[in-house]
């Protein structure tokens, strides 16, 4: 899970209370104490906040405290706020695949594609979804894009070694192993188990 961007990890005394709270909040993710950062941010959020940055906040230590449908409706409530947040797409998007919500997962992360259509990410969480409903042509398709964008990039070769085992395309699965021998060695000798 992603933590979330901070520009200064001090917390200077000139700071209002609010911020250094949130901000410890932060600090609270970062170090893994999700518990502790949910309550803090609680605190802060009260019964119905209408910021963003809080809602956001929340929802990633929710996320990483499993607890998806509370982090769904921080999210959910993030992006109403804040349409710039493409994370927050991303990860709405990530719940609503995991709830079984396919369909409201696409047009998430469609929305977040019509904001910004370099966000390799979505991308492959679009591909995910795809593949969750038998959707190949589909998935592939948003694979090859996040790999035109991002030649590089290790997740995409990781999706698209899935993508060709699901597919039981041990050719596409050798290639995917060659290239991530050199991006991800880890992963590329889980593969090499894979492959006759």
């Amino acid at each position: 899970m992603n933590t979330i961007d901070m520009p200064d990890k001090e917390l200077p005394e000139t700071l209002p209370e609010r911020e250094q709270h949130y901000r410890q909040a932060l600090d609270c993710i970062d170090n893994q104490e999700y518990v502790k950062a949910i309550s803090m941010l609680d605190e802060l959020a009260g019964l119905a906040s209408r910021d963003a940055q809080i809602r956001y906040a929340r929802a990633v230590a929710l996320l990483s405290n499993g607890e998806y449908r509370r982090a769904g409706t921080d999210l959910a409530f993030t992006v109403a706020l804040d349409r710039s947040n493409l994370e927050a797409y991303r990860h709405l998007g990530f719940v609503l695949l995991t709830m079984g919500k396919e369909e409201a997962a696409i047009k998430v992360l469609e929305e977040a594609l019509r904001r910004d259509p370099g966000f390799v990410e979505a991308w492959c969480l679009l591909a995910d979804v795809h593949m969750d409903l038998g959707e190949h042509d589909k998935a592939l398709d948003a694979l090859d894009k996040a790999h035109e964008l991002q030649p590089g990039n290790a997740e995409v070769h990781c999706k698209l070694a899935m993508y060709y085992m699901s597919r039981g395309d041990m050719r596409g699965l050798r290639a995917e192993y060659e290239v991530l021998r050199e991006l991800e060695p880890e992963v590329a000798a889980q593969i090499a188990e894979l492959l006759p």
